[in-house]
């Protein structure tokens, strides 16, 4: 399959309904295409929101019912929480927490109200200062579905220290986060790039000939997954 992310990626990030149909175009992108049963159920989500005496936002609950069950998309590093342990902490509805929970990702509780509100991220700190992550809760998940992937050291991944300036031959996405997020996402017919706090990437490519035409290509000490 081809994927065409500068064309499509804008239409995304003001619509959530083709943020979905992107992510499923991602899923066939990288040879995983969604299938029954790669989401939660209305059942599941409807407990949660009895549990926490609190509605869900539109967004969250259609990706959960689109994506799930599918942490090959979303938890290769961070982890997209399920239904039953989703929680409230510092007035915000945590769905997502970094790998050793050193970072947490919320909604605040005043915005729950609306179908995509917006997110923040914070530091596990004992007086944290939340950080505005997207503008729409929509994009985050998107964001997570483009990025998380590229971690799965099961597939044609790797990563490495890189100068944004030696990617000549990739196209610059836009912007997904909020100003002052330090996340840059590139892409080429055939590959995914991610590049963070400046040179920090993560790679995924559709074949392992491809990864390691790219890895040569570079000037990056890859790490070898």
């Amino acid at each position: 399959m081809t994927l065409d992310l500068p064309r499509d990626l804008p239409a995304a990030l003001t619509d959530r309904t083709a943020a979905w149909r992107l992510i499923a175009d991602l899923a066939a992108f990288w040879n995983a295409p969604l299938q029954p049963g790669d989401g939660r159920t209305d059942a599941e989500l409807d407990a949660a929101e009895t549990r926490l005496g609190l509605r869900l936002p539109a967004a969250l609950r259609e990706a959960h019912l689109l994506i799930g069950n599918r942490p090959d998309l979303t938890s290769n590093h961070d982890t997209l929480l399920p239904p039953e342990e989703l929680h409230v902490e510092r007035d915000h509805l945590v769905y997502r927490v970094e790998n050793q929970g050193c970072a947490y990702w919320g909604v605040p509780l005043a915005a729950l109200d609306q179908d995509d509100p917006p997110t923040a991220v914070w530091p596990d700190a004992a007086d944290p200062e939340t950080t505005p992550w997207t503008a729409r809760l929509s994009v985050e998940l998107l964001a997570v579905v483009l990025t998380e992937p590229l971690l799965d050291q099961e597939a044609y991944t790797d990563a490495g220290e890189v100068d944004p300036a030696d990617l000549t031959d990739w196209t610059a996405l836009p912007q997904l986060y909020e100003p002052g997020v330090d996340t840059h996402l590139f892409a080429r017919p055939d590959a995914l790039l991610v590049v963070q706090g400046g040179s920090w990437t993560a790679m995924r490519a559709v074949s392992g000939e491809v990864l390691d035409e790219l890895c040569e290509q570079l000037p990056v000490s890859w790490l070898n997954y």
